[in-house]
């Protein structure tokens, strides 16, 4: 094939008919870069197990670092799974940690894996929603005090003015203890809130396992 030189560079056009293959579209640092994570993300949460291996490639095939990948696998286990299965976050660190130790292209199966796993995984936002309403009583109080009871009395000044007493070690205790955790001002509040339970359907996807090219 005969490459003529334009203003002293050679078009895109050219080189991709050079090497035989279409180029990957992806900038790392611009938008494209953003848009496939969040369809990563979206589709594990959404338990597609298809879905989240097709993103999982598009963004290895562009370029993509695999640490970036599997920080954000390691939020997801915790933002969408968490208590539902517990070990996903351990197996999301670990992946995190063998992609740190091979790097491409050696880990691409690695994160894989991983995304198969979080994908068919039971998920659970309880603990992230829980957090969340932590963060606007924050908000609306944020300088609520700590009960006196709970105050570390580290000084004979501080005890007398009240730090610690009253505080009921529960160890102590055969029984439950009854005493107030939270100010005061937000004793009303209700952080955290049990899951419904309800019983995990998993993404089916349209190609099934016992279909046939």
């Amino acid at each position: 094939m005969h490459v003529r030189k334009v203003g002293g560079s050679v078009s895109r056009s050219v080189v991709t008919q050079c090497l035989g293959r279409k180029a990957i579209s992806y900038d790392k640092d611009g938008e494209e870069h953003y848009n496939l994570i969040s369809a990563l993300h979206k589709s594990i949460r959404g338990s597609d197990l298809n879905a989240s291996l097709y993103w999982l490639g598009r963004m290895l095939k562009g370029g993509e670092q695999p640490l970036f990948i599997a920080r954000r696998l390691i939020r997801c286990a915790s933002e969408d799974i968490g208590l539902a299965d517990p070990f996903a976050l351990t197996h999301s660190v670990a992946v995190f940690q063998a992609c740190h130790m091979l790097g491409m292209p050696e880990c691409d199966v690695i994160l894989a894996q991983a995304v198969a796993y979080l994908a068919q995984a039971p998920k659970s936002i309880a603990v992230y929603s829980a957090l969340n309403r932590v963060y606007e009583s924050i908000k609306e109080d944020p300088h609520a005090p700590v009960p006196l009871h709970l105050r570390n009395a580290s000084t004979q000044l501080l005890s007398q003015v009240g730090y610690g007493e009253g505080y009921k070690y529960n160890p102590h205790f055969q029984e439950p203890v009854i005493q107030d955790y939270l100010p005061s001002s937000i004793q009303h509040r209700r952080f955290w809130e049990a899951p419904v339970e309800r019983q995990h359907t998993k993404f089916k996807s349209p190609i099934t396992s016992d279909s046939q090219e």
